[in-house]
């Protein structure tokens, strides 16, 4: 099982940034992919962002340009860089690790974008 504590949410104004960081503790040689994704109220979990043990990154329509999910190998942590920011941003954001079998997520970090 792979345990995993986001943090860098906040409350911004559009056109602001913000970077998401995950650290992932545990059975972390068992890890394929990283992602992120997120949730507004009343709609469901959607796709952001993923990232594979290779390498290759993948992003949602709607964040392409605008985010971009980074890992750094020696802190075992994933980062999703945000920028150009939109009140649609909104969201509670969840790191989810990909592994063989299954999927881990955190617990979710606030993300505010104030119009």
């Amino acid at each position: 099982q792979v345990q995993l504590v986001e943090s860098g949410g906040g409350l911004v104004q559009a056109g602001g940034s913000l970077r998401l960081s995950c650290a992932p503790s545990g059975s972390i040689g068992s890890i394929n992919a990283m992602g992120w994704y997120r949730q507004a109220p009343g709609k469901q979990r959607e796709f952001v962002a993923r990232i594979t043990s290779g390498g290759s990154t993948a992003y949602a329509d709607s964040v392409k340009g605008r985010f971009t999910i980074s890992r750094d190998n020696a802190k075992n942590t994933v980062y999703l860089q945000m920028i150009s920011l939109k009140p649609e941003d909104t969201a509670v954001y969840y790191c989810v690790a990909h592994r063989r079998l299954s999927d881990d997520w955190g617990r979710g970090t606030q993300v505010t974008v104030s119009s």
